[in-house]
């Protein structure tokens, strides 16, 4: 059975390095509409000059640009084994959009992850991010030791700070993300394949208590005559 998992949480809540940990560590394919985005405004696509100065006022993008970019994906063939999902959906329609992708394919896994709001303001101000590939900067993406430790260790890039983690913009984020976000979790809340993780933990701790929700949730889904279809 495929393990087609969402993570959940506020801007800042650490979703998205524990999406690509475990997807490293599971060999799925980890979809971040976020990375889709911020990759065409820097390249300057079409779909990039349409969406840039609705990213950079920390508005979510439209439900029908944001969901026609992750129904793209998901039809690619690699996502048939499983996928981890970072930032997709956002509101209920897009939850809703992505039920009727799923149709027919293993049920979904959701996690939430849950970290206090003053919790969430003191990461996404001290946020650094690679300048040139945009991986978080983590300890495990820094290079250690004098001047390369602000300099990003996949491809050596300056480590910067993103756009839309100013100080302004942080607490417009999390306003958008109380008012058509926030939704999401009681939608969710109800399907025994969702589960809840403390996000305020170190790395570790947290990457910990993922991998035991994800297998939890897994087997239960697993074990269910005929899966829990979502």
């Amino acid at each position: 059975m495929a393990l087609n998992l969402i993570m959940l949480g506020p801007p800042g809540a650490g979703k998205g390095t524990q999406a690509e940990r475990l997807a490293r560590d599971r060999g799925l394919p980890k979809i971040s509409t976020g990375d889709i985005l911020r990759e065409a405004v820097e390249a300057g696509t079409d779909l990039g000059r349409r969406v840039e100065d609705v990213m950079r006022r920390g508005d979510l993008v439209s439900d029908e640009v944001v969901t026609a970019i992750a129904r793209e994906r998901l039809n690619k063939p690699d996502t048939r084994g499983g996928f981890v999902l970072d930032g997709f959906p956002r509101t209920v329609w897009q939850a809703q959009a992505l039920d009727e992708m799923m149709a027919g394919r293993d049920p979904l896994v959701i996690i939430h992850f849950s970290v206090p709001e003053a919790e969430i303001v003191r990461r996404l101000g001290a946020r650094l991010v690679c300048g040139t590939c945009g991986t978080n900067a983590t300890g495990s993406s820094l290079d250690p030791g004098g001047s390369d430790a602000q300099r990003c260790r996949r491809c050596g890039g300056a480590l910067v700070q993103r756009a839309d983690d100013q100080a302004g913009i942080v607490l417009e984020r999390l306003k958008v993300y109380h008012r058509q976000t926030e939704p999401l979790i009681e939608y969710y809340r109800g399907r025994s394949t969702f589960r809840e993780v403390n996000g305020a933990r170190t790395l570790d701790q947290v990457a910990a208590d993922l991998a035991a929700a994800v297998d939890q949730a897994y087997r239960l889904a697993n074990s269910t005559a005929g899966g829990v279809r979502s």
